[in-house]
């Protein structure tokens, strides 16, 4: 399972419809939060996520993204939650992060790591990992990639029941990739019965940006990008003067790296009860868009489910 929920898809401050920025992503067993704008917590009780997540990633610190980490904190430490959590920010963060944790004088029941995570650099986990790049924004900024290991290759167990292998242990073997010996002394070679290595899937989320060249490379061939579409393209010199994209930048980004599809958020308060109109003029480019809704789900498929595969 690789599921998102939008917690907040506004720019700048929340309206009634939309809270600022926040995203949920749950990975299996895993949970993060990719920024955590204010009033995140009560977003997380409204859309039933839970709080049995490990680690929240800053893309930056403008305060609609990070100012609700101080609320959701003492809310779980209230609730008698244990277990650590995971605070990473860009380079020189843990100064701003350190007094967003401490603000309120009250002394949290579980402890709270404080880390940066240069762009180039990533976090691993069990069968994937979590890396930074350079976005362009306004302050120092990064965006996120969820990258999964590479998959066996598809096992074929008619062949292998043609080879004389007997169902049972053997068949994992081979599906690891190791060479078996049979009971009449013959060796098989997984080559014979597993096909070659499959991707895993690749999630980019871009936080604040310009368009760029280097959120294009490291989407290439993602299997779902969020990126940011704070304004239309009537006012994309006020996108450019704020560090912002239009809809259609961001599509533009989503048909030159050959997503998938493409998620857009972040929108400004005069689109938020108008966002058809951004997905309509990001569609006109890249039509597998989407415009994300608070509480909205989107679950990422395995680039070969529509085969069964598994």
């Amino acid at each position: 399972m690789l599921r998102l929920t939008f917690l907040g898809t506004a720019s700048a401050r929340p309206t009634v419809r939309r809270n600022v920025s926040s995203l949920f992503v749950q990975r299996e067993g895993d949970a993060f939060l990719f920024d955590c704008g204010e009033g995140t917590q009560r977003q997380m009780m409204r859309f039933g996520v839970g709080f049995g997540f490990s680690d929240i990633f800053f893309t930056h610190l403008h305060a609609d993204h990070c100012l609700g980490v101080t609320g959701l904190l003492r809310t779980m430490s209230l609730q008698g939650r244990a277990d650590p959590v995971a605070l990473w920010g860009p380079p020189d963060s843990r100064p701003l992060l350190r007094e967003l944790v401490e603000l309120g004088g009250d002394r949290l029941a579980f402890p709270v790591a404080l880390r940066e995570l240069p762009p180039g650099e990533s976090v691993r986990y069990e069968g994937y990992r979590i890396e930074a790049f350079p976005t362009r924004h306004t302050r120092d900024s990064m965006g996120l990639v969820l990258v999964e290991d590479e998959r066996l290759g598809r096992f074929d167990p008619d062949r292998a029941r043609e080879l004389g292998v007997p169902e049972g242990p053997l068949f994992g073997r081979l599906h690891r990739g190791e060479t078996v010996t049979l009971p009449d002394g013959r060796t098989v070679d997984p080559a014979g019965v597993v096909g070659a290595r499959r991707p895993g899937r690749k999630l980019v989320y871009t936080g604040d940006t310009r368009p760029s060249d280097r959120t294009v490379e490291e989407a290439m061939g993602a299997d779902l990008l969020v990126h940011e579409a704070t304004f239309g393209e009537a006012e994309r010199d006020r996108a450019r003067d704020t560090g912002h994209s239009t809809a259609r930048e961001a599509a533009e980004v989503a048909g030159r790296a050959g997503v998938r599809r493409l998620a857009i958020t972040h929108f400004s308060a005069r689109y938020s009860e108008q966002a058809h109109r951004l997905r309509a003029e990001a569609a006109s480019v890249f039509p597998e868009t989407v415009a994300a809704e608070d509480g909205a789900t989107l679950e990422v498929p395995l680039p070969d489910a529509d085969d069964g595969a598994t």
